[in-house]
């Protein structure tokens, strides 16, 4: 945020003096607004030209330029502001010095002057405020079709990622788990010292219930007979 602000501001400064640098002297005497847009590729003339068809017109749009690129924070399009208000200071000093011969700096007013410093240092001044800026942060969308953790397999399902520790049960089994055989006495065998019952398992659910026979009460002689249901006692033998 910072870096924002100090960069716009000293990009708006270049701005403004690459505006204002036209109506300043910048050769012997003449203000930069006198020079044409075309004196810079065919040569410079004594001619003057009007304020739209003068240096002047680059360096507004220059200007306008790096007024949006502050607006909008694209450090682009203030670095391309600087970019042209140098490049047509440096075409007109190149277009200056073949007219008239060498391009001097005197005290006098008959060399350059700070029509040219001005403008030099507008597209200076542009181009660090573009490197001043941070510009616009982008945005980190989380791509949705990647997924973050793998489904676990088939092998550990109840494991919780990313750690991988495993879940409340690990038991996959839909058997009971095996308990240790009571029975430690001898002829226990190997079944006993392992811990696990012998045999093939039983399913409690599947397996049919067991009858057992029921036997009769042996005939007493010496038990009474018991009363029927009118209060006589039923003979017991015949």
């Amino acid at each position: 945020m910072i870096r924002n602000v100090l960069g716009s501001i000293v990009a708006l400064l270049g701005a403004a003096a690459a505006v204002l640098s036209p109506f300043r002297d910048w050769y012997d005497g003449r203000l930069g607004r006198y020079y044409g847009i075309d004196d810079l590729f065919t040569g410079v003339t004594a001619a003057r030209s009007g304020l739209f068809g003068s240096l002047w017109l680059p360096f507004l749009f220059a200007a306008v330029l790096a007024v949006v690129g502050v607006v909008l924070r694209f450090r682009p399009l203030v670095a391309l502001a600087g970019v042209l208000v140098l490049g047509f200071t440096i075409l007109w000093m190149v277009r200056q010095g073949q007219a008239a011969g060498s391009l001097t700096v005197t005290g006098d007013g008959s060399g350059l002057q700070l029509g040219v410093a001005g403008a030099a240092g507008g597209g200076v001044l542009l181009l660090l405020g573009a490197a001043a800026m941070s510009g616009r942060g982008r945005r980190v969308r989380p791509d949705r079709r990647v997924q973050p953790y793998a489904a676990p397999g088939s092998a550990d399902p109840d494991t919780w990622p990313p750690t991988r520790e495993p879940g409340p049960s690990v038991q996959t089994s839909p058997w009971p788990e095996p308990e240790a055989e009571p029975y430690v006495g001898p002829g226990s065998g190997s079944s006993s010292a392992s811990g696990s019952p012998s045999g093939p398992r039983r399913d409690p659910d599947t397996e049919p219930t067991a009858t057992y026979p029921v036997q009769d009460a042996p005939d007493r002689p010496d038990r009474p007979d018991r009363p029927g249901p009118s209060g006589h006692s039923s003979p017991s033998g015949d």
